[in-house]
């Protein structure tokens, strides 16, 4: 596991450059983390990001380059000086294009970058040749030991759209009935279609994505559905999977905000998505076919801020799934949007360690409150002005720079090793000079191993005791994401001791059960 790697694999020199994480501080002035192993939640699925847009480009990019950003995803090896040479996500999510790119201009999605090609040609024969720059980053992440992966469609390819475009009219669902079990069929030719080229075969086929929206404007591909369209989608996909012998899981319904889970809303139709298809007795009930998998998945976007409305908003996300058995929750796509009451701005990036302890306290409330097994960034690589891009690159189709974001290294400090399989233990912090913790925490173990993860917001050092209650643990490596740091390795020499947790830092701890 890459929680426990053996001292065997750290060279002399990187010892010599670790500072020790502990300092001895009096108990008064200590904050307690109370981590209890036998209280359990969810198991963890994975932790992934997307290939939308960019990488359809990127992946053209020259060989070194590309395989430098493949790394910054998708590894889970050490540099020689001990770090990280990246966060090793555990899912990665392939767009499934609809066909924009073909149409050019006229497809009436004016950036180039945010139309996609599709495998599908105008006379039914499929060019497997196309997304070649997207099939790479597949080929790179399975090289690099990711194991699940996710196809997911924005829209249905235009040749079965009503308008002919990627993108709807009028707010109005793109597609019709009739043209159901065509878009089923050319999803199981595409699962097929990309294993024979790629090797890489999908675990899931995400249908739908953000069907709340209306997809009117041309600023992307993209189709709205009403919870009645989608149970009638995903029947005919259940059927053609089946019949061709598929096991890729159905995903539903990457609803555009949590909201739309748990209650009728005020768009007709497309809400109160955990009951309509997973509670028996629905309508819609979807929850009983054989290639369904049994998760239900929205994304964080709108509910985030303030932390009163989102701990409100994911209690009852909590008790809404708990009460439908073996059902789980996805956080299937996020980045920074909105101006977030206040708190922070989607506009501009911001390489820096201030957007990326925002990330952090949303992935760490999407875990701990909303029992997320699965939480999944939106674009992995952005060439936009805005918070949306793990790392950001130069918006050229064929060379340019490329910067790995703080945010990038704070999604690390969970995906790198917090692995699928990993269980949820109960972990909070108590205590400190005032009676009030600053720091959030979470803590999984794996078999024998435990790894804590502690965010420390504020602009002041923390000092930390662990208590395991009966429990023992021997704590092996401290990893730092902060200002000046990018999961920076540093040694635990004695767990009773103080530990330090700097000031706006996120820090992992990795350990083993003894």
């Amino acid at each position: 596991m890459i929680s426990n790697l053996s001292f065997k694999k750290i060279l002399p020199a990187v010892l010599l450059l670790m500072l020790p994480a502990i300092f001895s501080m009096g108990q008064d002035k200590a904050i307690t983390i109370n981590i209890d192993l036998s209280k359990t939640h969810q198991t963890i699925s994975n932790f992934g990001a997307s290939d939308a847009w960019s990488c359809q480009f990127i992946g053209k990019w020259p060989d070194e380059k590309r395989n430098k950003i493949a790394d910054l995803l998708f590894s889970s090896d050490t540099l020689a000086n001990g770090s990280a040479k990246g966060i090793a996500l555990s899912l990665w999510r392939f767009n499934i294009g609809a066909g924009s790119a073909e149409h050019g201009p006229q497809s009436g999605i004016k950036d180039e970058w945010r139309r996609a090609e599709s495998f599908l040609n105008t006379d039914g024969t499929y060019n497997w040749q196309k997304q070649t720059g997207q099939i790479w980053f597949l080929k790179a992440a399975k090289q690099r030991g990711v194991k699940q992966f996710l196809g997911f469609s924005n829209s249905p390819p235009v040749q079965l759209t009503v308008n002919g475009k990627a993108y709807a009219s009028g707010g109005k669902t793109n597609i019709t009935a009739d043209k159901y079990d065509a878009f089923a069929a050319y999803l199981a030719d595409v699962v097929k279609g990309v294993e024979r080229v790629s090797k890489v075969r999908f675990n899931y086929i995400s249908p739908v994505n953000e069907p709340q929206w209306g997809w009117s404007d041309g600023g992307q591909e993209g189709c709205p559905y009403t919870n009645n369209e989608i149970a009638g989608l995903v029947k005919s996909i259940n059927a053609s999977f089946v019949k061709a012998h598929i096991k890729s899981q159905i995903l539903v319904a990457e609803a555009g905000s949590i909201n739309y889970l748990l209650a009728a809303s005020e768009k007709s139709g497309k809400g109160n998505q955990v009951n309509d298809f997973f509670k028996p007795g629905s309508p819609d009930y979807i929850g009983d076919l054989q290639n369904v998998s049994k998760t239900i998945a929205a994304h964080s976007y709108f509910t985030t801020s303030p932390i009163a409305a989102a701990l409100k908003t994911r209690n009852a996300l909590a008790e809404s799934i708990a009460a439908i058995p073996g059902l789980c929750f996805w956080q299937s796509e996020y980045c920074i949007l909105g101006d977030n009451a206040g708190e922070i701005n989607g506009d501009k990036r911001d390489l820096g360690i201030n957007a990326a302890l925002y990330l952090a306290k949303v992935i760490h409330t999407d875990l701990t409150v909303g029992n997320a097994s699965a939480w999944q960034w939106w674009t992995a690589i952005s060439a936009y002005d805005y918070k949306d891009g793990l790392i950001y690159v130069d918006k050229n189709k064929t060379d340019g720079n490329y910067s790995a974001s703080k945010m990038l290294w704070a999604m690390g400090n969970y995906s790198r090793f917090v692995r699928p399989g990993a269980i949820r233990v109960d972990a909070d912090a108590t205590g400190g000079q005032d009676s009030k913790s600053p720091l959030l925490v979470s803590a999984f173990k794996d078999g024998k191993d435990l790894t804590t993860i502690i965010i420390n917001n504020s602009a002041e050092d923390a000092f930390i005791h662990l208590n395991i209650g009966n429990g023992k643990v021997g704590f092996i490596r401290a990893y730092t994401t902060s200002q000046t740091a990018d999961l920076e390795p540093g040694k635990i020499t004695a767990v009773k001791s103080s530990i330090l947790i700097p000031a706006s830092s996120v820090i992992t701890l990795t350990g083993v059960i003894e």
